[in-house]
């Protein structure tokens, strides 16, 4: 049995091609039988993401197997060969199994270490298990990668720093003021950052969110995403001594909160201390607001600078997560090579066991009646005989197992004693 992966990604392919070979939930059932349709192909999984569309395939050693996703996916997907085939990867083997543990611990990803890959592949993976399409050496690699992934996570640190802008904000806030439990948060526009942000915000424990905007149509429509409530425009600066966390996105071509009146804000907040995100562009807060006293304002550059950072903290924990990798791409090989030497074994003791109640068949005529004790030593000198046989090629196929070899050693002796016939 052969692993092959098979795919693009967004290395490899533009978001336009990757648009165009995606799969959808409802697609997956029908691909998953047009694959397990095809020559050689024992098991399949289809992974589709924005990210990537891959084909992992088990299937035997004289098919072609980045011939066949390549036919697959042209003709499900009703794209020219040659525009496909210009972005494809293929990964057989030791290759194929290094890049579905890396794509698990998300090593591959565009933002490394995202938790999200793992869960698309466990959903890929009950996909297929339950259209039939997993059930041995593919399986087995599969399940592998979710534990490789899991120690990757709790052995490095790979995931412990955010990197998305709006996320940092977040972990920011958990930094100024400890828990998120209840505290207030202002929208200043309706922006996509900001609402990002303050779903981050809500789903940390923020729970009082208003929304204020010059459009008031676009803030009640923000507003009702958080159950939250609106504000006039003209007034949202009076609101300021309740806000504990105020994200601001409006296009305003001005600053909308100045020093001054930040003093008097936190002046009327007993100097409680109160977080600005100011992620507008030009900045809608006077930089010079930062020199007041329990005033912590961070603007794009500011947030952008802490994720650059973390991304160089990622990338450094991504080397030990490499590692990790090695070591479970070794150690998995061993295993999958013991399971295809199994059966070899079983079938060269079935083989000779065969053998030798053949024999005993064709001479129990010269033999005239035995009693049990000669039938007990006949049992016992044949049985000796055919396990001393056994055993050397036995030990020589356990022993080329894990290496590079081992499966020409299978070949040879499974030619040896016609285990094919």
């Amino acid at each position: 049995m052969k692993l092959t992966v098979t795919g693009i990604n967004h290395k490899t392919a533009p978001v336009e091609v990757r648009e165009r070979l995606a799969f959808d939930d409802q697609a997956l059932p029908g691909a998953l039988s047009a694959l397990r349709s095809r020559p050689g192909v024992a098991e399949a999984l289809v992974l589709s993401t924005c990210n990537r569309v891959e084909v992992a395939l088990a299937c035997d050693g004289e098919a072609d197997a980045r011939a066949c996703v390549l036919d697959f996916l042209t003709t499900s997907r009703h794209g020219p060969a040659d525009s496909v085939a210009l972005y494809l990867y293929h990964h057989e083997e030791t290759e194929a199994i290094q890049h579905v543990f890396r794509v698990a611990s998300s090593l591959d990803s565009m933002v490394v270490g995202e938790p999200q890959i793992l869960g698309q592949l466990k959903s890929a993976y009950a996909a297929a298990k339950a259209h039939g399409a997993l059930g041995g050496y593919l399986d087995a690699v599969l399940t592998r990668a979710f534990s490789v992934a899991k120690r990757v996570r709790s052995e490095t640190e790979i995931g412990k720093s955010a990197v998305s802008v709006s996320f940092v904000a977040i972990e920011l806030a958990r930094e100024i003021f400890g828990s998120l439990a209840g505290r207030k948060v202002l929208l200043v526009g309706a922006g996509k950052m900001s609402e990002l942000a303050a779903r981050y915000l809500h789903r940390s424990g923020a729970t009082q969110i208003f929304v204020t905007n010059r459009t008031h149509d676009r803030a009640v429509e923000m507003a009702r995403l958080f159950q939250g409530l609106t504000v006039e425009y003209d007034r949202f600066v009076a609101k300021l001594p309740e806000i504990d966390i105020v994200i601001t996105s409006s296009g305003a071509p001005h600053y909308l909160l100045r020093k001054e009146e930040m003093r008097r804000v936190i002046e009327a907040r007993r100097n409680r201390p109160m977080f600005l995100i100011d992620i507008a562009v030009p900045r809608n807060v006077d930089p010079a607001v930062n020199d007041l006293d329990n005033v912590y304002l961070y603007d794009i550059d500011d947030l952008q600078k802490v994720v650059d950072s973390n991304r160089r903290e990622r990338l450094k924990h991504a080397e030990e997560a490499e590692a990790i990798i090695s070591q479970e791409v070794e150690r998995t090989i061993s295993r999958l090579r013991a399971r295809e030497v199994t059966p070899t074994i079983v079938g060269l003791q079935e083989r000779l066991e065969q053998v030798r109640l053949a024999e005993i068949e064709r001479v129990r005529g010269r033999l005239g009646a035995l009693t049990p004790q000669q039938e007990e030593a006949v049992e016992t000198l044949t049985r000796g005989l055919i396990n001393k046989i056994a055993h050397t090629p036995i030990a020589e196929l356990r022993r080329h197992a894990s290496l590079p070899d081992g499966l020409q050693t299978v070949d040879m002796i499974r030619r040896l004693f016609r285990l094919d016939d």
